[in-house]
Order: structure tokens, then sequence, then C-alpha cells
């Protein structure tokens, strides 16, 4: 029987009877979107023919968005632009906090997050009247900053590539955040965006172990895979550093000196690492996701993720979010230090040009200026 409930609890109703995991999702139930009062539920679900959740398929909307780069002055990154081509991500990775901003648009940070993929089909053409207009100030653009920009869905509307390609026509500094292979395919349009220092590429490794990766993030590509976008990028002079995030206490963060060591043989010039913070909903899907994939570790993990965030499983104050506190949060960032000391001593990313940029008109300018000079 499906029915509406005004106000329910729908973690609770919607949260798997089973122990098996729903095949390709990281999210193992929708949650409650607290910004809706009527929402769909499932109730007695043995008058289901079949369960909701055991055929997620993937639908994409289309969104026409009036402004496509955000500005972010945070005190844990500096000053930056954020852009993202895609909202919600097909990756499915557990711990994502960008699945909370799904809610604003009316669906869960659960499975909607992973399976309703909002595109934003104009990008390209409202990036380009942001960057033409007068007021518009050079930083470094984040893409994405909160979902993949090379998530499954940029094979076919390939907007990333788009973006980047305005990139390069405006000479704009860009970083790119991603943990798809798929970025290879772009390598002609980063080669020259990396010869100007506009370019830094930042591949994300959680873990080396297959097993973890599949649960954890389960339509991403291998560690393996991974490496080798490392190591195909630094050969052609692209500069690459690798994130390990997020660390998870006694699921990855042992494996943190392996990460960074093979990162460093594979060409990366820098790394970094983000402790897990489960912000919002996601302390809930996280939880649920842990006790059905881990449930031998389920206990020793979530105890050992509240020690480093205050007793609780979120903590969003600037300098403590991405680090935590702690004797655990201690001994990752001593180790991290010790790491990156052996394996990245003497590398580091270029900086990036901020006075390259020119908007299009400036560019036809200086390129007649540029003929009347030769004559």
């Amino acid at each position: 029987m499906i029915c509406i409930l005004k106000n329910s609890n729908l973690t609770e109703i919607m949260s798997l009877k089973t122990k098996e995991l729903i095949k390709g999702r990281g999210a193992q139930l929708h949650t409650k979107n607290k910004f809706l009062q009527l929402e769909y539920v499932r109730e007695h679900e043995e008058g289901l023919d079949e369960l909701w959740e055991l055929n997620v398929m993937t639908q994409f909307y289309e969104e026409h968005a009036k402004k496509i780069v955000n500005r972010i002055n945070s005190p844990d990154l500096g000053l930056y632009y954020s852009m993202n081509p895609y909202q919600g991500c097909e990756h499915g990775c557990v711990y994502c906090y960008a699945r909370n901003t799904h809610e604003y648009y009316g669906y869960s940070a659960g499975l909607d997050f992973e399976s309703k993929i909002i595109v934003k089909r104009n990008a390209a053409t409202v990036f380009k009247k942001q960057l033409e207009h007068p007021s518009w100030q050079v930083f470094p653009i984040m893409l994405s900053g909160n979902t993949d920009c090379y998530q499954p869905a940029e094979r076919k509307f390939q907007i990333t590539r788009q973006l980047l390609q305005i990139c390069l026509e405006y000479r704009h500094p860009v970083s790119i955040i991603t943990k798809n292979s798929l970025i290879i395919r772009d390598t002609d349009i980063l080669q020259e965006l990396a010869k100007l220092n506009l370019l830094h590429v930042n591949i994300s490794i959680t873990t080396l172990q297959e097993e973890i990766r599949q649960k954890l993030e389960p339509r991403t590509a291998t560690s393996i895979k991974r490496l080798k976008v490392v190591e195909a990028l630094s050969k052609v002079n692209i500069p690459v550093r690798v994130m390990a995030a997020p660390i998870i206490p006694f699921l990855n963060s042992q494996e943190l000196p392996a990460i960074l060591k093979a990162s460093a043989e594979h060409g990366a010039l820098d790394a970094s690492y983000i402790l897990v913070c489960l912000n919002g909903s996601i302390g809930e899907l996280f939880t649920d996701w842990l006790q059905h994939s881990f449930p031998e570790k389920a206990s020793r993990i979530l105890e050992n993720i509240r020690n480093t965030r205050g007793g609780k499983l979120n903590e969003s104050r600037f300098g403590i979010r991405m680090r935590g506190e702690g004797e655990f949060a201690d001994m990752i960032s001593q180790l991290f230090k010790t790491m990156h000391r052996k394996y990245f001593h003497g590398k580091s990313m270029p900086n990036y040009d901020l006075t390259a940029f020119r908007r299009k008109n400036q560019s036809a300018r200086d390129l007649f200026s540029d003929l009347d000079s030769q004559e």
C-alpha cells in the first residue's frame, strides 16, 4: 500500500528491511525532505508487488540556469568561484555533503540525489555572460564544487567540455575535482590551460580496496583507473593533486600512507585530505549504509567519527569541519604531514596566472593591436 503522509518520518518508513544492498547505489533509502509537507512513503511492504528501491532508474531533468558561477569566500577554501553543470550525482558516494542541496529541488538527499540528475543545458551561454560582465573579478573557478563535473551524464551532455573551452577562450583559471576517468577525454583542452598556468586537476582517491570502493562510491572509476588518470595527465605536464577524501576512521584511515605513496609514484605534485563530516541528512544515510555494508565495524566507526566532532556526526565550524579535532584527528593530521614530507618533498602545484584573463571583445582588440604593431 502506498500513501501520502504529512510530516512523516520518511527515514524510518523507507529504510530497507533487508540486508541486500541496492545494486549500483550508495544510499539505501529516501531521507525526509525538511522543505516538504507532503511526501510519498511506503507502508505495509507486503502489499507491494515489488520494492521501490530495487529498480531505481536514473532520470534527467533540464534546468535553465540564470547563474552558473557562485562566489565562495570560505576561510577553509580561500577566494574561489564554484561552477556546477549538474545537480545531483550518479556516482552515488554515500558520504557526499552535496546530497543536502538536492532538497532545495524538492527531492531527497538519498536515492533521489543519485537517480534524479538536473542538467544545466544552458550553462555555457550563461557562463560567457558572467565572464563578460564589467564587474567580473578573476579568481580560480572550482569545477565542480558541489557535484562531479565528469559524472556519467557528462558523456552524453558534454557540458563540462564546453565550459573548459570557454575557460581557455577567456584565459580563466580553473580547478577541476573529479573521481571519474572521463576527464582523459578532455586532455587536449587541459594541456592548453596548463601551458598558461590556468589549471589545477584534483583527483579524489578514497580507498585502494575495490571491495570498499564498490559499496562506498558505487558508480565511480576504480582506484586503479584513477591512478592511471593521475599518471596520464602528469605525463603531459598537467598538474595533478590527489585528494584522500574523506578519511573515515577504521574504514579507510589506515590506507592514507599507501594512497599518498601510490599518488606520488604516479606523478601527483601534491596531496590533501579531509576527515569525514556527515552534515544534514548525510548522518542518517551513512549510518544506515554502514549498518548494511559493514555491520561488524559500524559501531566503532560511528563512535570514532563522533569523537572527532565533539560527540556529533557533524561539525560545521570553519577550521574544524574539514580536519576534525580530538585524539584521532590529531593522529591523522600528524600521519598525513609525515607521509606528505616523505613522498612530496620538493613538489608543489604551480601558481595560477590571474593576469591572463581577457574578455572576447578585449581579445579582438588586442589582436588588431598586435597586427598594427607588426605593420
